[in-house]
C-alpha cells in the first residue's frame, strides 16, 4: 500500500477548506497513493480561547464529509481527515476523524478519546471525548488504526489499535508550536512505531500555530518520508513483508507478559 501524507493548514473559511481539500487529494492522487492522509481539524480550524467550534460542527453527512467522498471517487484513494462533528451537546461536538474509501463509502468515524487538556490549553471547554474504544478500518489489504493528535501521547491506545490488527497507525494532528513540542512530536510518532512494530503515517498542520513535520515511520522506527515545515505531500510504501520481517525479529509483541485492559 501506497500512503500520501498532505501537510497544510486549514482556515475558519469552511467552503475555502473545502476547495484546499479537493485541490491536495487531486495533487496527491499524482503520486498514484492508495491512501491519502490529511492533518485534523482540515474541516475548520480551531478556534481561538474565548470561542468556539461549535457553529462549524456538521454531521457526517454533511458538506465537508460530501467534499471527502467525491475526492475519494474522482481519484480513486482512500482518504482520512479531520473534522468536528456534532455530537449530543450542541455546544461541544466531536473531534472526529473521517475515513472513506476509494468508492466513497465512509470506513468508519473515529471519535478522538484524549482531549489536549495541557500546555495551558482546555480542548475539553470545547469538545466532548470519544467513547474509549479502538476504531480500526480496512483499506485495501491492510488494517489500519485511527489516533489523532494528543493520543500519541498516550501509548495504551496504540497498543489497543494493534491488538486489534492495526498494521498501521494513522494520525492527523494540529500539534501546537512550542519548547521541546517538536522534540515530543517526532519521539513519539518514533516510539509508537518501534513499541508496536508497526508503521505510523502522521499528517499535521503547520503554519504559525501548528509544528508541521508530517512524516511515515517504518516497524524499525525509520522515518522513510518527511514533509519539513512547509506545505507538502510525502509518500511511502507500507510492506506486509517488511512488517512481518521486523515483527519476527523482534517479536516484544509475543513476549508481553503484561497488558492493560482499557476502562
Amino acid at each position: 500500500m501506497r500512503i500520501a501524507v498532505v501537510q497544510t493548514a486549514s482556515s475558519y473559511d469552511k467552503a475555502a477548506n473545502r476547495d484546499l481539500v479537493t485541490r491536495l487529494v487531486a495533487d496527491a492522487a499524482q503520486g498514484r497513493p492508495d491512501l491519502v492522509v490529511l492533518p485534523e481539524a482540515m474541516m475548520s480550524d480551531f478556534a481561538v480561547d474565548g470561542e468556539s467550534v461549535a457553529e462549524a460542527a456538521e454531521p457526517l453527512d454533511g458538506e465537508f464529509v460530501a467534499t471527502l467522498r467525491k475526492a475519494a471517487v474522482e481519484h480513486g484513494v482512500a482518504i482520512v481527515a479531520g473534522m468536528f462533528e456534532r455530537s449530543c451537546d450542541q455546544s461541544r461536538p466531536y473531534n472526529t476523524l473521517l475515513a472513506v474509501g476509494a468508492d466513497g463509502v465512509l470506513l468508519g468515524a473515529y471519535r478522538k478519546i484524549h482531549l489536549y487538556d495541557a500546555f495551558g490549553y482546555k480542548e475539553s471547554d470545547q469538545l466532548t471525548a470519544g467513547d474509549v474504544a479502538p476504531v480500526v478500518i480496512q483499506v485495501g489489504d491492510h488494517t489500519l488504526g485511527l489516533m489523532t493528535c494528543y493520543d500519541l501521547r498516550f501509548p495504551e491506545l496504540s497498543r489497543a489499535l494493534v491488538d486489534a490488527g492495526a498494521e498501521v497507525l494513522v494520525v492527523p494532528a494540529a500539534w501546537v508550536r512550542g519548547p521541546l513540542k517538536e522534540h515530543h512530536w517526532t519521539t513519539l510518532l518514533t516510539a509508537r512505531a518501534i513499541e508496536n512494530t508497526c508503521y505510523v503515517a502522521a499528517a499535521a498542520q503547520n503554519g504559525k500555530k501548528y509544528c508541521g513535520l508530517s512524516q511515515v515511520v517504518d516497524p524499525q522506527g525509520i522515518a522513510l518520508t518527511s514533509v519539513g515545515e512547509s506545505d507538502g505531500t510525502g509518500y511511502a510504501e507500507v510492506s506486509a513483508e517488511r512488517l512481518a520481517d521486523v515483527r519476527k525479529r523482534n517479536p516484544s509483541l509475543q513476549n508481553r507478559r503484561y497488558s492493560v485492559t482499557p476502562r
